[in-house]
């Protein structure tokens, strides 16, 4: 790509730069409601959005798609940053539009099922609808490979390799204009009373360290730079990286004990 792009309709020559220093008080102003404001700043940070393309883009792959997909990144990045983070919005930005991007690359890629696992569905599928024409209850796994004359675990896998994902946010019912989805109606077995007290100490913990600390740990374990990465782009020395480093975790660890 050249360095002038026109991408879905917008020319990024011709994207609006805001300087460093007005970068707090844009932010302020997204955060208070303003839509001109998250307007601009949208528009203003498109280009982090156009250089993490540049990663991904293929001749096999829709360039439109994955810059509409990863400027949905930069939305999120906008919506969750916070300035107690104490690092660089690009910083914070780029790992979510990358993040978004490979779920959409993930997600989007076909996966091709063998045709001798559709040959079983479709014998499942008929065995399911003769059994029902007799019967008021849903036949079982165990019934329909009975009256295929297949095996149960061959039923079973053919049926789960021919059935539609459903999304988590795939709304079930409405009720009193709420919305309800799938997930909200999927416990979870392995979270706890422990766990929900363990994320309010980790919280706790995290807001008791410096800003400096935060950022250390911020870029190193969210960001995933190395400590030499750290050092150029704050101005310290590795030392003093990895000084901060282990001073907070221990820090976080005691909160623990």
């Amino acid at each position: 790509m050249a360095q002038r792009v026109d991408i879905c309709g917008i020319k990024t020559s011709q994207l609006p730069k805001i300087k460093a220093e007005e970068v707090a008080g844009l932010m302020q102003r997204v955060k208070s409601g303003d839509d001109e404001a998250r307007q601009l700043f949208l528009f203003s940070n498109m280009r982090l959005v156009l250089s993490v393309v540049k990663r991904f883009a293929t001749k096999k792959d829709n360039v439109d798609d994955i810059f509409q997909v990863g400027f949905v990144g930069l939305i999120k990045a906008m919506d969750n940053f916070d300035e107690n983070f104490n690092v660089k919005f690009s910083t914070y930005a780029v790992p979510m539009i990358i993040g978004e991007i490979r779920r959409f690359m993930r997600d989007s890629s076909s996966v091709r099922v063998s045709r001798s696992m559709r040959d079983v569905a479709y014998k499942a599928l008929q065995a399911r609808d003769r059994l029902a024409v007799n019967s008021p209850v849903d036949p079982n796994i165990d019934e329909i490979a009975t009256e295929a004359g297949l095996d149960m675990r061959d039923v079973l896998c053919a049926l789960d390799a021919i059935a539609e994902p459903i999304s988590l946010y795939e709304p079930v019912y409405n009720d009193n204009n709420e919305t309800v989805m799938v997930m909200d109606q999927i416990g979870d077995k392995n979270s706890s009373g422990e766990d929900f007290i363990e994320k309010v100490t980790l919280k706790e913990a995290l807001n008791r360290l410096s800003g400096r600390e935060k950022e250390i740990l911020f870029l190193r374990y969210f960001a995933g730079k190395t400590q030499v990465e750290i050092s150029n782009e704050v101005g310290i020395s590795q030392a003093q990286v990895s000084r901060l480093e282990k001073c907070a975790l221990e820090r976080i660890k005691k909160d623990f004990e």
